[in-house]
């Protein structure tokens, strides 16, 4: 790549330090080195708050933008240059100051059907207690399986994972892009087609954060950026952005692109499941945003602004 400017000397990932965290800096870091051989580059491991609250759960505590306050810390007073975020982690509404520099390509994006007895979920007998710390996830779970106890399960990967081989689950759901960065596919049962979970905004993707001020150092990013993902990601966080997503609503979102074609799926529920309206807009990929917003407003009259009204009581 031909730069007009000169790569810097020296550029400073922050991350959390959670190990998927950290293999997800460390995967750019080493696609930075590839790129500027002649650049130092180093990560900056971080506990966040996020990290810190684990009896709680994410929705009660404000969301996943608990996971990259302090990253964005580090980049508004100089410690670090970037920060690479879970694009599912990512709020809707960037903060003002930042930006995202890059979208990187897609793992893949659905939930995985974890569990030491069981092969798939249709095989889990009534009464079964499925761990998921996600209100999408459950939502789905509830509307399909109303037979099955979903339970709260937060905590990092390794750490879910003990809770299901300590006997506390029949199985669990987690995305399947993380089991497989961490090498941990074969702990995979099966995967969960979109028809049944749908995933969540960004899920699978990672993006690249910086301030909004440093051009250059976006332009040195370009390199990492999957436009293809991007056109998907933009216009699931569209919807979302429309429909005040975040933690505590249950909604997913999900984008797929084949001959040239952008499709794009969204739901709102309640979380027992016994409340949800879903639908699906095609178009042109660089029209993402657009169809984003038109989806939420689609699911808008279907009822979706009830739905949320009665979770925001719920939450006061």
């Amino acid at each position: 790549m031909s730069n007009s400017f000169t790569s810097p000397s020296k550029i400073t990932i922050a991350s959390r330090e959670s190990l998927l965290a950290m293999w997800q800096a460390n995967f750019i870091r080493d696609k930075l080195r590839e790129l500027y051989p002649q650049t130092e580059i180093n990560i900056l491991g971080m506990t966040t708050q996020g990290d810190q609250i684990l009896d709680i759960s994410l929705s009660k505590i404000g969301g996943k933008g608990l996971f990259i306050k302090e990253l964005e810390q580090a980049l508004e007073d100089g410690r670090a240059d970037i920060a690479v975020h879970s694009m599912k982690d990512v709020p809707m509404n960037m903060p003002p100051g930042f930006m995202l520099a890059a979208i990187t390509e897609r793992e893949d994006p659905r939930d995985a059907f974890v569990s030491n007895k069981y092969t798939h979920l249709d095989e889990l007998p009534a009464g079964s207690i499925i761990g998921t710390s996600s209100l999408r996830r459950e939502s789905q779970l509830r509307a399909r399986y109303p037979y099955f106890q979903v339970q709260p399960l937060r905590g990092n990967v390794q750490t879910r994972l003990r809770k299901l081989d300590e006997g506390q689950f029949a199985a669990i759901i987690l995305a399947a892009a993380g089991l497989k960065r961490l090498e941990l596919a074969y702990r995979i049962s099966s995967l969960i087609e979109p028809e049944i979970s749908l995933p969540a905004v960004g899920q699978g993707a990672l993006g690249i954060e910086c301030r909004n001020d440093q051009a250059d150092l976006a332009l040195l990013m370009q390199p990492l950026h999957h436009a293809e993902t991007a056109y998907c990601v933009e216009a699931e966080r569209a919807m979302s952005r429309v429909l005040g997503g975040s933690c505590q609503v249950p909604l997913g979102g999900f984008a797929e692109i084949a001959d040239d074609v952008l499709t794009l799926r969204g739901f709102v529920a309640n979380p027992d499941g016994t409340n949800m309206v879903n639908d699906e807009l095609s178009g042109k990929p660089e029209d993402g945003v657009s169809l984003g917003q038109r989806l939420a407003e689609s699911l808008r009259k279907q009822g979706a602004d009830e739905i949320l009204a009665t979770l925001v009581q719920s939450h006061d």
